[in-house]
């Protein structure tokens, strides 16, 4: 099969590629930077470098492709909101032009990188009152030291659970904001074109090649940066927030697997689930662990000082997101393969020199 990968020379989109190969697919490559020599696909990605928001440049990389793997994106939290126009821009105008040129190509079979975010705060239970959907934690109780979210019927402690994909959808800063608006304009461009779409909402993703020193990078790569310079990691909160890490390997094997459900599902080999062109998938390990015990695991296998919980906080940040990744299992054939332990004595290794692209355009347009 043919396809196009957008997002070809970042982070998760070169272990896509790799794996896309070895899958003995095609891979057409598409990103601001050429693809990286040196990695597993060179030789065998036709890198393309050009931008998913040129729509000359998109048009002419999906000439004679079956399926879209879109993962260019801006990613993080950002720094503040002088970071909206970006976010938009590269994520939600950068779908919509590669969606608009789908649709003139014919080409209607795609894996859209998602991202937990989109859901805000997980599942909550009160022995009161039930499944509850707490709001944002206000100020005043993460300055006061009071991180876990209180039931917004009677202000009672709640049992966190995992979120399954019909849960609702809650974002709660630019960059979620604009993973929504993707999921929203891929299920419009099903609904009109009868296309096919996968939504992988990736959970909190780390490996090799992972960017660091930069305030886009996630909490894996912050931590490790710091035991890397000879620092302790600094943990937010009271280290307590509980989130699936996912290895980038899995998540590359997890977008074959969509790739090929996509499009036979577009064929007509496979009959989709139920009628709706969009379809989500919890992409994540299922063994949910704190931001505390991820800082203490690196430490430990770099041999580095141990982690210093400061208390700090981030408005914007949730306090507990897992998930049920039953429905990838079910309908993918998609479980995690390598484990915590073992993904974090391989994270926690200096990084070997590589020169695969992890920015787009700007400094701050981080490719996945």
């Amino acid at each position: 099969m043919n396809v196009l990968l957008t997002g070809s020379a970042g982070f998760v989109g070169s272990h896509v590629a790799e794996a896309l190969a070895a899958a003995g697919h095609r891979v057409r490559g598409l990103d601001l930077r050429p693809s990286a020599p040196g990695t597993e696909t060179d030789g065998l990605v036709e890198g393309k470098v050009g931008d998913v928001r040129d729509a000359d440049a998109v048009a002419r990389a999906l000439r004679g492709v079956d399926a879209v793997c879109h993962q260019a994106a801006k990613v993080g939290l950002g720094v503040d909101v002088s970071d909206m126009p970006d976010y938009t821009s590269a994520n939600v105008q950068g779908t919509a032009v590669l969606l608009a040129e789908m649709a003139r190509a014919g080409v209607g079979a795609l894996v859209l990188a998602s991202s937990m975010v989109v859901y805000g705060e997980g599942a909550y239970a009160c022995g009161r009152h039930g499944s509850v959907r707490p709001g944002p934690r206000p100020e005043e109780a993460l300055r006061a030291g009071r991180f876990e979210p209180a039931c917004p019927e009677c202000g009672r402690p709640l049992d966190p659970g995992a979120v399954a994909e019909d849960a609702p959808l809650a974002p709660r800063n630019a960059y979620a904001d604009t993973k929504l608006a993707q999921e929203n304009l891929a299920a419009s461009w099903a609904r009109a074109t009868g296309g096919t779409v996968a939504a992988l909402r990736y959970h909190n993703v780390y490996g090799p090649r992972m960017p660091r020193g930069t305030p886009y990078a996630g909490v894996a790569a912050i931590f490790r940066s710091r035991l890397a310079d000879g620092r302790a990691p600094l943990v937010f909160e009271d280290g307590g927030q509980r989130r699936d890490f996912v290895h980038v390997r899995d998540v590359a094997r997890a977008n074959v697997l969509a790739v090929e459900r996509v499009a036979a599902e577009r064929s007509g080999v496979e009959r989709p689930p139920e009628p709706g062109g969009l379809r989500a998938y919890n992409v994540a390990s299922g063994e949910p662990r704190t931001v505390g015990d991820l800082a203490a695991a690196l430490a430990a296998a770099a041999g580095g000082p141990a982690p210093r919980v400061t208390g700090d906080y981030r408005l914007g940040d949730v306090r507990h997101i897992v998930a049920r990744p039953d429905r990838a299992r079910r309908e993918l054939g998609f479980a995690a393969s390598v484990s915590f332990a073992d993904g974090m004595a391989e994270f926690a290794r200096p990084p070997a020199p590589t020169t695969v692209a992890v920015e787009a355009g700007s400094p701050k347009a981080v490719t996945r």
